[in-house]
This record gives structure tokens, C-alpha cells and sequence, in this order.
């Protein structure tokens, strides 16, 4: 049990827990006498936490170098390989995950994260990766996130960048060996339906995890007037469990297949609307109700992705190592403020903990930091714009 006794966080702590993080990660160098790896840190974490750009966190603070130094020292301190790069970023997103994650088995969700993109590629069009016309582009820098959908325990245990060549299978098995090198068991994935096709189910069946994720239906309705096949006729049947067989050129996989049901108002009209669910499953058992109602908490990692572009750089930079570490350090934030209220704000039981998400909302964590940065860079004199002639 918890001690019941209370305990006071100063913005001290959660600033030195945040840097600490960032450190321990040997990501960065000093880079000269007045850019050390504290102080780039600090500006970086004040532009993180302000949800604006490097040059804007410098702009008003007397005692920082300039906008150029940072970036120099960004650019030039980074690891220059990917696999280095997301290595350290993913071990800072889970230096302090506690110990006792590791003894039972989760539920992970896994899921993509688009970022629209409107410029040009660094150096070669595999940076990009392109889909539907979303925010007026088809360009994206794209991420893939494992993320514990757990109450209280919704920790982003691994990131990864996606290029444009890369299939479902491979962003699955990188972050299914960064999430098995930190040692945590997992239970059952839940995956969006953009991951329903064959290869991606023939690699979860070999590597032995129990999926669950809605079905998605393929190519248009047949317009012959004979009885409907595969997944359209097993959606004309009642709510229970189907067998399936879904195919490609090549090979062919079985899945069961839940359809269900849920009920929700129009916004428009307000009428009770009826909606038939379909879940693709595999080792994955319960009533059509349970299945729909584990399947909604996957809906978690959509929350992360929320409170991520809380905490993420503004930037127009071309180095998709650094859109990268932008967005691990958005996560890590994430990850320090569930940390704080798992670890030091919660009650009860640590298996199933009463949170007290009011103590310390995501935006007052980055408000916090933001004070702490300003108070060791600024001298305390009034910030003023100049002109130049």
C-alpha cells in the first residue's frame, strides 16, 4: 500500500527529473564554452514546453546563446545514424519506467502518427511518406508509437521513424524488438485497422501475440444479385463470433472475427443510431460486448498523440533527425508527467492506483518548466524588441 501521507512536487523537481532524463540519454556534446549541453537542454525544453520554435525560446532570454549556436549544436551533436539516433531517444523515453511494469503482461496499442509535411525532402524522397490528402498535402513525416493502454500506466514505450519503402511488418518488428529489449511482457496488441492485410496478421501469428483490430473491407460491393461472401456476409449475421479467411496472391491466414454492436446519437438529429462492429481477433476471447469495450481502450495512444502536440517544437527544418527528436521529446514530457502521477501523486494499490490527474494537469508540468528555465538564463530585465536601421 501507499503511504497516505502527502507529498509536495516544487517545479524545482520536475525540471531537474526532465533535464536528468535528456542527460542520462548522451544525445548531445557540449558544443563551446557557452552552448553545454545543460543550457541547450534548457532552451530546447522551453521551446518543447511552450509548443514554439528554438529561435523563439532564445529571442527573450538575456543569458542564452543564440538561436544559430543551438541548432549548430543540435545538428552537430546528434548521432548521425538512425538506428543510434531512436536507440538513446527511446532509451530516455523509458529510463525511469518502474520496475514493476515488468512483472505481468500488458496491453500494448500500436498506432501511426502522421505530421503534415509541405516542403521538399533533405536528401532523398524515402524521408516522406505519402498518403490521403490530409491539411492540404500528401506529404507526411510519419511515426509509428507502442504505447500501454493501461489506467495510470499509459507510458509511450517505443518510437520509430517510418520511411516511405517500409511495409506494416517492418515498423511491427522494430518497435516489437525495442519494446522486448527493455524487458516488458505483452499481453495482446491492439491495432488500428490500417493493419488489417495478410502479412501483418501472418507476423503476429508467428511471433505468437494475441491481436485484436476492426476489420476493413476492401474493393467495392459485388453488383451481382447472389449471396454475399466473406466478410460482407458474415456482417449480415448476428452478434457473436465468425470464422474468416482472408487471402492474397500468395498465402492465406485464418481469423475470428467479433461483430458487435454499439448505439449512439446523431449530432444532427439526435436519433438513436444503430452501428454494427466488426473485430478481427486472434486468441482474443469474450462476448461481443467485452470485445468492443477492450478494443475502446486503444483509443489511449490517441490521447498521447493529443497531449504530444502540446509539447512539440515548432520548426520548418528539413533533418528528419531532428523531427524526430521533437517529437520522443513531446513523449518523453508525457512520459515524466504519468511517471510523477503514478509514482508520487497516486493512492491505493500500485496495481490499480487512484489517480489525481487535478493536482497537476500537462500544461501546468510545462508551465513549471518553462519557469525554471527562464529563472538560471534570464537576469530578470525586461524583454524589449529593437530596431535596426
Amino acid at each position: 500500500m501507499r503511504s497516505r501521507m502527502s507529498h509536495t512536487i516544487s517545479s524545482r523537481e520536475v525540471h531537474g527529473w526532465a533535464l536528468n532524463w535528456l542527460v542520462q540519454a548522451k544525445l548531445l556534446k557540449d558544443h563551446g564554452w557557452l552552448c553545454t549541453t545543460v543550457v541547450v537542454w534548457n532552451l530546447v525544453l522551453r521551446a518543447a514546453a511552450r509548443s514554439i520554435s528554438i529561435p523563439a525560446a532564445c529571442r527573450d532570454l538575456s543569458g542564452s546563446p543564440s538561436d544559430q549556436a543551438i541548432m549548430n549544436a543540435l545538428t552537430d551533436g546528434l548521432p548521425k545514424t538512425l538506428p543510434v539516433l531512436e536507440r538513446r531517444l527511446n532509451e530516455a523515453l523509458t529510463c525511469a519506467l518502474p520496475r514493476r511494469l515488468r512483472r505481468r503482461r500488458w496491453e500494448l496499442a500500436i498506432d501511426f502518427h502522421l505530421s503534415p509535411y509541405y516542403g521538399q525532402p533533405q536528401r532523398s524522397p524515402n524521408e516522406l511518406y505519402y498518403g490521403k490528402p490530409r491539411q492540404g498535402t500528401k506529404k507526411f513525416h510519419a511515426y509509428a508509437s507502442a504505447c500501454i493502454v493501461s489506467h495510470g500506466n499509459r507510458y509511450t514505450l517505443a518510437l520509430t521513424w517510418v520511411r516511405r519503402h517500409e511495409s506494416n511488418v517492418v515498423v511491427l518488428r522494430r518497435l516489437l524488438a525495442k519494446i522486448r529489449e527493455i524487458g516488458l511482457k505483452i499481453k495482446r496488441v491492439l491495432l488500428d485497422r490500417a493493419f488489417f492485410n495478410v502479412p501483418v496478421v501472418e507476423f503476429l501469428q508467428q511471433e505468437k501475440l494475441p491481436f485484436l483490430m476492426p476489420v476493413m473491407f476492401r474493393g467495392r460491393k459485388s453488383k451481382k444479385r447472389g449471396a454475399a461472401k466473406g466478410l460482407h456476409a458474415i456482417k449480415r449475421r448476428p452478434a457473436g463470433w465468425y470464422q474468416h479467411t482472408m487471402k492474397n496472391r500468395c498465402k492465406q491466414v485464418t481469423v475470428d472475427v467479433c461483430v458487435g454492436y454499439r448505439r449512439h446519437r446523431n449530432r444532427k438529429d439526435g436519433k438513436q443510431v444503430k452501428q454494427k462492429l466488426l473485430f478481427a481477433a486472434w486468441r482474443v476471447h469474450g462476448s461481443p460486448t467485452q470485445i468492443r469495450d477492450r478494443y475502446r481502450r486503444r483509443f489511449g495512444i490517441e490521447t498521447s498523440y493529443r497531449q504530444m502536440r502540446q509539447a512539440r517544437i515548432y520548426t520548418c527544418t528539413q533533418n528528419p533527425h531532428l523531427r524526430l527528436l521533437f517529437v520522443a521529446l513531446a513523449l518523453m514530457l508525457r512520459n515524466l508527467w504519468v511517471w510523477i502521477h503514478n509514482t508520487r501523486l497516486a493512492e491505493g494499490n500500485r496495481d490499480s492506483p487512484t489517480l489525481h490527474l487535478e493536482i497537476l494537469r500537462f500544461k501546468r508540468m510545462l508551465d513549471w518548466i518553462v519557469y525554471e528555465v527562464v529563472a538560471a538564463l534570464h537576469d530578470g530585465s525586461t524583454p524589449c524588441a529593437v530596431l535596426t536601421e
